[in-house]
């Protein structure tokens, strides 16, 4: 399953009540103001990494915050046309709103 997330942690809860439920093999994408939980050194981007197969920041996004070199290295960066593969190849698709 494909998790997207779009506020930031620091203001929501979405991305913690994501967490609770993620397995394995889910992977989340972080989109809009939920790219803050992948800067570099955060307690969020070590929570992420432990909590799904695979963890991606929407590039776009992370860049119009100034935070294009602030990722950290465990998570992946995508732009639109990776967006879309996630899409295609996870079967279910859970946005976090």
């Amino acid at each position: 399953m494909l998790h997207t997330i779009n506020k930031s942690p620091y203001a929501d809860a979405s991305l913690d009540e994501c967490l609770r439920v993620c397995d394995g093999d889910d992977v989340i994408l972080l989109i809009e103001d939920a790219v803050y939980a992948a800067l570099t050194g955060s307690v969020w981007s070590a929570r992420l990494t432990t909590s799904a197969k695979a963890v991606y920041v929407l590039r776009p996004d992370a860049a119009a915050r100034g935070m294009a070199n602030r990722i950290a290295a465990n998570i992946g960066t995508v732009d639109y046309v990776g967006f879309v593969q996630l899409c295609c190849d996870n079967l279910a698709i859970q946005s976090w709103y």
